[in-house]
């Protein structure tokens, strides 16, 4: 028998059992529907957190946080700019930081700002779309200027223009020069509400005794172990008497782990949904087995008139397959359709994998032929005798 008139006889068996080849798919469609939504969920959920863990800083960032109190457990600016004579730093940006409380007309809000110096814009990749940064006149003079982040112009100024505009922070006056670019929310709160101030200006204002927080970029991401490493032979010596005095936290090494964890959390839906494919292969199986007992003496009828044994595995086989191809195919769709609804009423990113599609529809097929094998083979060694006295 040739395979186009086995699948022509497989395809005209379902058609001529309409509902329980639905009822048969049901199970397939389910299982496949199941592991795209769930998938979609854990791919969206992982891209929202790896994209706040890179809002922090891109991989080849390290970030220095003194967590001891007091003159003897904090460093100077130029004692910061000093961990640029590592090899591999492309920049230093020591930050000083703070909440308080800005004020233009009779509008009042809290914002966080942050004394920078003029290297924080090309290691933090920060922009600006109006005005100009802060540039190390504005230290050494002491100046009162500020960039405002997007989200602070829109709440204190409304539609006006905020450049060249004066407003108070803790009642000091600061003339804005600069308006930054849009960046969106991150782990550590939106970007745009920030405001940044000359890192002396915000020493003065904060009442800060020397940086807590440094920024240091790698040219060479491969080289961030190495420079981590060296960076805290450095803070171990300047902090001898102190213990837990500092943190260093590699970017790198964080991205890392959130892609592992995310990984595994991804694996671990997949496998949870793929128990319901197998269940709809044992229902496939069992549909299966029914239509060989009805159709048994059809079977006899054909091996007495010449089909030999693969042809009846073959036609049997196709319709397993079959039956859980198309429950995959149908799946896929009701998968897509659910994971935007999941996704709208949630209010949270989803994101479909096409591999993961096209796994999804392999693994349908393949419980197909799993679970079809041995109702397929029960047909086939029938013997002719006996399916044609079946009653």
């Amino acid at each position: 028998m040739k395979l186009s008139q086995a699948f022509r006889m497989a395809f005209k068996s379902i058609w001529s059992n309409k509902l329980r080849t639905a009822l048969s798919m049901l199970g397939m469609l389910i299982g496949v529907a199941t592991v795209i939504a769930l998938v979609a969920m854990s791919e969206g959920s992982s891209r929202q957190v790896q994209a706040q863990v890179e809002s922090l800083g891109a991989a080849n960032m390290l970030q220095v946080t003194i967590t001891g109190r007091g003159l003897t457990t904090s460093l100077t600016k130029d004692e910061a700019m000093e961990f640029a004579d590592i090899a591999n730093v492309e920049g230093v940006s020591p930050i000083v930081n703070g909440s308080v409380t800005a004020k233009f007309g009779t509008t009042s809000e809290s914002y966080t700002v942050e004394g920078v110096t003029p290297e924080y814009e090309l290691v933090r990749d920060v922009g600006f779309t109006k005005g100009r940064f802060i540039v190390d006149l504005d230290s050494v003079n002491y100046s009162k200027v500020a960039l405002i982040g997007a989200n602070v112009a829109t709440d204190l100024f409304g539609m006006e223009e905020p450049v060249g505009e004066t407003i108070l922070l803790n009642g000091s006056r600061f003339k804005v020069v600069g308006l930054l670019e849009t960046k969106g929310d991150s782990i550590n709160g939106s970007a745009d509400d920030k405001i940044l101030i000359p890192l002396t200006t915000g020493e003065r204002l904060f009442q800060s005794n020397g940086v807590k927080s440094i920024y240091l970029k790698v040219s060479d991401t491969d080289q961030s172990e190495r420079v981590q490493a060296q960076l805290e032979l450095k803070l171990a010596a300047k902090f001898l008497d102190s213990t837990n005095a500092y943190r260093v936290i590699n970017q790198q090494e964080a991205m890392e782990t959130v892609g592992s964890v995310t990984q595994t959390m991804t694996s671990m839906m997949a496998g949870i949904a793929a128990i319901s494919l197998v269940v709809g292969g044992i229902g496939i199986m069992n549909i299966m087995l029914v239509s060989v007992t009805e159709r048994t003496r059809e079977i006899g009828i054909r091996k007495s008139l010449g089909a030999k044994r693969r042809d009846i595995l073959l036609q049997f086989l196709i319709e397993a397959v079959a039956i859980s191809g198309l429950g995959g195919a149908f799946g896929i769709a009701i998968g897509y359709i659910a994971s935007h609804i999941i996704g709208v009423v949630m209010s949270t990113e989803t994101a479909v994998s096409l591999s993961m599609v096209g796994w999804a529809f392999a693994f349908s097929a393949g419980v197909g032929v799993i679970f079809g094998i041995f109702p397929a083979n029960k047909a086939a060694r029938l013997r002719p005798v006996d399916a044609l006295r079946h009653d």
